[in-house]
């Protein structure tokens, strides 16, 4: 084997063995005091170059032994040894500057103690000496630390893990944090080629060697192919949301990976890592500002309230649970027919922050809202002043092939829930209904829009009746997020039904914070509208996502219309307008009034019919209830039909 090769071998084997390795504290301090002999050495030298021929006189080795006790009496105070060199920095410098005047000022002690004592000068260096030897000890062991990290992340580190280049944007405190963070990651070896930022100040200017840019200059393509740049990192913590989502299109127009730098409150323990950069998600170009409440407003709605909430296992209703929790109710009652759903959500709130400091106000209770003998006793043992009524079925092509089961949770659920709320003379009852539910075109919408009816038809003077109305919410059980998501993971295709189709988003915590308010507003047979910004072309959102995830040749793939699917929801009917309220993003909705006992009727109608499990006639009674309900690629679009030549 050639000697080249043995030596090439032995250099590998060091490195992989002694990489992950920290120096020893007490090497670390020796070879400190290696410098201070050497300098003090040196200083006698320049002093008197015959020093080493003439040999070494007493008095000289006490001045070294008096120099070393200095030394090593600082540093066994200041620490400057107990570092980990491989992540040398300012700190670092500022215990050996901390040491340095240490020993400054116990010389300047042995000085004033050789006044009254003579015979100790001796041993002491002259001042000029003692400060160049100070000042100079200081530089190498500074210098020392410079070149160990260095050497350190060329052959220790650049070797065996992946370069990046990183743009930084946001060339601020939280910017400079980044870097140092990323320069410390023993994954990858990053090199931030730039910094970006807005102010003009800053720009062509330079922070720690780096310069700064203004995103006209850095983010083009001709910059991002020079540099090389894959990733880009947000570092502007309390950026605002469409300025965000401008950047991140702009980064996946050149194909960058987008990260960002938490708020400093998801900080752990207040310290800031680069594992805890986060990947930018979908979420964050649907995102949007957050919303300001009129907290007074639902406080005096909850605080010292018993609650219950149906559905509080699912994506909503555990949400109201954790946001009602805050405002100090009497007690919530989570009411859930899910078993596994509610035992992990139990779990969930008993045993982190920050509502395990409330546990002794929760109540988990297993029950069906469509079991009277059941609801009933829950009523008889809590007495709700409050009730977030979540509980219901959702999937528009599943409903739609299993009316039954819709009309009995949708429908009866909710009336079972109302008929006690009105009974136990609860004094709010908040429905959570769906944009589905305006001129609906499948089962789902049409139920939720009879369980409308039916709440704002028996609001009373006792028992107000509240729905809110909102649309898609991000990361919800069976929405598109989370299947997309799924898809991705094994390598696609993403599943849309057609190109042109819209849909309206708000994350589930602006969702709830809407329902909350409105039903601190509502005064008995409201329904509320919630401003859900702009539509969203469910293509561009596979597209994003697609190129978030920075997987190649992935297919989108159209899969045409399910049954009862549109292409486009609405949140209010032809025949409906809105009102404005006190808060900007909530709509009172002008809708028809509806009789109650006529209402009552169509419902028992509707029951009677509930044993013969009749799709079609359950159905067309829907229809009847809901005029405005028309099938949309659905087997009971005949029904439509039937009516239509009815009415000619």
């Amino acid at each position: 084997m050639r000697k080249d090769n043995i030596f090439g071998l032995l250099f590998r084997y060091i490195i992989d063995r002694y990489s992950s390795k920290s120096i020893s504290r007490w090497f670390i301090l020796s070879m400190d005091l290696s410098i201070v002999l050497f300098v003090f050495l040196l200083i006698c030298l320049v002093k008197s170059p015959l020093f080493f021929m003439y040999g070494v006189k007493v008095n000289l080795l006490l001045r070294l032994c008096v120099v070393v006790l200095l030394y090593m009496s600082a540093f066994f105070i200041t620490k400057p040894y107990h570092g980990i060199i491989r992540h040398a920095g300012f700190n670092d410098v500022v215990q050996i500057v901390k040491s340095s005047l240490l020993v400054f000022v116990f010389f300047i002690v042995l000085r004033f103690i050789s006044i009254a004592y003579p015979a100790f000068s001796c041993c002491l260096m002259l001042n000029t000496e003692m400060l160049f030897e100070i000042a100079l000890v200081a530089v190498l062991m500074i210098l020392m630390r410079v070149c160990i990290k260095y050497l350190y992340g060329e052959f220790f580190i650049d070797h065996k893990i992946a370069r990046r280049n990183i743009i930084i944007y946001g060339a601020g405190s939280a910017g400079i944090i980044a870097r140092n963070a990323l320069l410390q990651d023993v994954h990858y070896r990053y090199r931030i080629v730039a910094f970006v930022d807005d102010d003009q100040s800053k720009i062509n200017k330079s922070l720690n060697g780096i310069p700064v840019l203004s995103a006209q200059k850095a983010l083009n393509p001709e910059f991002v192919s020079d540099k090389d740049v894959d990733h880009l990192i947000i570092a502007i913590p309390s950026i605002r949301v469409r300025h965000k989502q401008a950047i991140i299109g702009r980064c996946l127009e050149l194909g960058l990976k987008v990260k960002a730098v938490p708020h400093i409150d998801g900080w752990i323990d207040g310290k800031f890592t680069s594992n805890q950069i986060q990947n930018i998600k979908i979420e964050d170009l649907l995102e949007r500002e957050q919303i300001e409440l009129d907290k007074s407003n639902v406080i005096r709605e909850i605080e010292g309230k018993v609650v219950l909430i149906t559905g509080a296992a699912g994506s909503i209703g555990s949400e109201i649970a954790r946001q009602v929790i805050a405002y100090n109710p009497a007690k919530v009652i989570m009411l859930d027919q899910a078993e596994s759903p509610l035992y992990d959500f139990q779990f969930e709130m008993k045993n982190s922050e920050p509502y395990k400091r409330h546990v002794g106000k929760m109540e988990f209770v297993i029950a069906d809202v469509k079991d009277a003998d059941r609801m009933e006793g829950v009523f008889n043992d809590f007495h709700p002043d409050i009730i977030y009524h979540a509980a219901a079925y959702k999937h528009v092509p599943f409903m739609e092939e299993h009316p039954y089961e819709a009309i009995l949770v949708n429908v009866f659920g909710t009336k079972t829930v109302a008929e006690l709320a009105v009974k136990y003379r609860v004094s709010k009852f908040v429905m959570i209904s769906t944009d589905k539910a305006v001129n609906p075109t499948n089962v789902m919408g049409a139920t939720k829009r009879v369980a409308e009816i039916f709440t704002q038809s028996h609001s009373n003077g006792t028992t107000h009746f509240i729905t809110t109305r909102f649309g898609n919410v991000l990361g919800s059980n069976g929405s598109v997020i989370p299947l997309f998501k799924k898809q991705l993971e094994h390598g696609g295709p993403l599943t849309i039904t057609d190109k042109r189709i819209i849909r309206y988003f708000m994350t589930i915590p602006e969702a709830c914070d809407l329902v909350l308010e409105a039903s601190a507003m509502g005064t008995g047979g409201d329904i509320f509208v919630f401003d859900m910004g702009k539509p969203v072309k469910i293509y561009d959102l596979a597209l994003n996502m697609i190129k978030l995830s920075k997987i190649e040749n992935v297919e989108i793939r159209e899969i045409g219309l399910r049954p009862g699917e549109k292409l486009y929801e609405e949140l209010l009917a032809t025949k409906e307008g809105t009102l404005p309220t006190h808060h900007p993003k909530i709509m009172r909705a002008q809708v028809r009034k509806y009789d109650k006992e006529e209402v009552d009727n169509k419902i028992e109608e509707l029951h009677a019919l509930m044993p013969t499990c009749d799709r079609f006639k359950l159905v067309a009674k829907i229809k009847e209830v809901v005029p405005e309900f028309i099938s949309n690629n659905s087997v009971f679009s005949e029904l439509d039909k039937k009516s239509d030549l009815k009415t000619i």
